[in-house]
């Protein structure tokens, strides 16, 4: 399984030389009010800060730098609950490349307005992430264009790795990260790093209870079908494609998993807004729910939670903020 880690922590760095100067390196704060509370020294790496509102710009960017001339003039379809969309429609349109992009029906608003201000090609389909996905794949061989998985592809992960990259820059001495799992392919490249560096590093995978399909996964030791109730983490909802590359790398990875309910992800987030003073989104929030209730494990460590979106609507914003989740 090391070799898996190694491959991958190799071709982050690839994608680290590849995407300078196309993607932001993002700040790692240290939280004054969480390390106090939690009594261990907590800092949050602020994807939400990234161009287009989280982390999926470093995939998406180095999958479509990977791509020939030949590909990318047939342009390109993708699948997204939303950032990964936003995410591709931002890299295509600076690298001028075409291409269509489905999305959930239930996909927030405020997600597919941004999908669009980058000129994307927005197109409904499917209730659930990996139906969603299943039709991108059948609307792309059908008219020959290359498929951009949001997780299920080597240089996707890659992409997402350099996020561990600037971690390990920014904090050598890491201890444990909390990251939120939907697809599995921004734990995959950042603890692909992160072990490679230091294979003590812990690293915990984070998913809502109404959509933990990894973690089930994981634990039964293949992929399963599993269906997802409604959560604040949409960004994470939905199953994962058959043969998934992140699979493996996911067991191979994750040291430990944490499962969190709806009202921990609204009061995390909460918090984590009232204190730190960004907007946050319900993937974020399930990672920082995560880390409070294994906090007990953490305690005078340096741990590092990754803020992978802030792209939220104003209707799921005002409900976290109220109390009426």
């Amino acid at each position: 399984m090391m070799e898996i880690i190694s491959t991958t922590a190799a071709a982050a760095a690839k994608a680290a030389a590849r995407v300078a100067g196309q993607v932001e390196r993002t700040d790692l704060i240290r939280s004054d009010a969480f390390s106090e509370a939690l009594a261990a020294n907590v800092w949050f790496k602020l994807e939400n800060l990234q161009t287009t509102g989280s982390f999926k710009l470093r995939g998406a960017t180095n999958r479509l730098m990977t791509l020939s001339e030949e590909d990318r003039a047939k342009g390109c379809v993708t699948a997204s609950s939303g950032n990964h969309g936003a995410a591709t429609a931002c890299a295509m349109q600076k690298l001028g490349v075409k291409g269509v992009i489905f999305v959930p029906e239930q996909t927030s608003k405020a997600k597919v307005d941004k999908i669009k201000g980058y000129g994307g090609d927005v197109r409904l389909f499917g209730t659930d992430g990996l139906d969603t996905e299943q039709h991108a794949r059948e609307f792309a061989e059908q008219n020959e264009m290359p498929y951009l998985s949001p997780y299920n592809d080597n240089e996707v992960v890659a992409g997402q790795g350099t996020c561990g990259i600037e971690i390990l820059e920014q904090l050598p001495d890491v201890d444990v990260v909390f990251i939120a799992v939907g697809g599995g392919g921004l734990i995959a490249g950042v603890g692909a790093v992160l072990k490679t560096h230091n294979p003590n590093i812990r690293i915990y995978g984070c998913q809502p209870s109404q959509s933990a399909v990894m973690m089930r996964s994981v634990e039964a030791g293949e992929i399963l079908d599993l269906e997802s109730g409604r959560t604040l983490s949409d960004g994470t909802a939905g199953g994962i494609e058959a043969g998934s590359i992140t699979f493996p790398l996911n067991e191979a990875i994750v040291d430990d998993w944490v499962s969190v309910d709806e009202p921990a992800i609204a009061e995390a987030m909460r918090r984590y807004m009232n204190d730190e003073g960004h907007t946050i989104e319900g993937a974020a929030g399930v990672a920082i729910a995560a880390m409070i209730e294994r906090q007990d494990e953490i305690a005078g460590k340096n741990a590092v939670v990754v803020i992978c979106g802030g792209n939220i609507s104003d209707e799921v914003l005002e409900q976290v903020k109220s109390g009426n989740v």
